[in-house]
């Protein structure tokens, strides 16, 4: 293995996973195609194309119609969310940002023994922690 390229988590609606990736988190679209079985949508940190996060509506080709809408179910209950875990050179100045654009905070910025980190969650319950982590030594 050389690299991890692309994450893959679930979104119930994939203009409104934009709206809140891209418009709130400030990563940048990186590849939107209409393959005709689905949308291709991925996201990521800006100046980092290489590590995409691909915003995935349950479904073909995937999963089977019956699958696709337990996972759905599951997801809007929040028992399914997928996790990203995401760097910041600045957790207090990021938290504030984020909690002026109105983002579902789950805790506040912690000082922690690798770093300073916080929890939020997407539109569709997935977790996601923000943290700005300690020099390596």
């Amino acid at each position: 293995m050389t690299a991890l390229t692309r994450s893959s988590i679930y979104v119930l609606d994939q203009d409104e996973a934009l709206d809140f990736y891209v418009g709130k988190l400030g990563l940048e679209v990186n590849t939107d195609a209409d393959l005709g079985f689905m949308r291709w949508l991925t996201v990521n940190v800006p100046g980092d194309p290489d590590r995409e996060i691909l915003l995935e509506k349950p479904g073909p080709p995937a999963l089977d119609p019956k699958t696709a809408e337990q996972v759905r179910e599951l997801l809007t209950k929040g028992a399914m969310g997928g996790s990203l875990y995401l760097t910041t050179d600045d957790a207090h100045k990021t938290y504030a940002d984020l909690v002026a654009k109105g983002v579902d905070i789950t805790d506040e910025p912690t000082d922690r023994p690798y770093g300073i980190d916080f929890g939020i969650r997407d539109p569709f319950g997935n977790r996601i922690r923000i943290g700005q982590m300690h020099p390596r030594g």
